[in-house]
């Protein structure tokens, strides 16, 4: 049906930028809503911000002015460009979107499989 690639973890130091991307493709009608969640080792999974149909962005509080997220329509592809980071963000990080698939009634939501920040101090 639908498949979600990611890329772009890996480590960083304090203070250092990270690109995530996260490309869907398959059997798609439109792509509602993406965006990115993190989970800490130990902890819950938790939003850290998502990108609607018109553009309109959400961030947890925690990534505000740090983290930006955008999309590319054209390729089903979002981004999460993370500036000034810290070790408290090191996480798995995991794209997620909203799609209506070709012959669904509703909207599907699907998970990548995840890609790990780690930021040393």
């Amino acid at each position: 049906q639908v498949q979600l690639v990611e890329s772009g973890g890996g480590v960083a130091q304090a203070g250092g930028s990270l690109r995530l991307s996260c490309a869907a493709s398959g059997s798609i009608r439109s792509v509602n809503v993406m965006g990115w969640y993190r989970q800490a080792p130990g902890k819950q999974r938790e939003l850290v911000a998502v990108i609607g149909n018109g553009g309109r962005t959400n961030y947890a509080d925690s990534v505000k002015g740090r983290f930006t997220i955008s999309k590319d329509n054209t390729n089903n592809t979002v981004y999460l460009s993370m500036n000034n980071l810290k070790p408290e963000d090191t996480a798995v990080y995991y794209c997620n979107t909203r799609i209506s698939v070709l012959g669904y009634p509703a909207p599907l939501d699907y998970w990548g499989k995840g890609t790990l920040v780690t930021v040393s101090s």
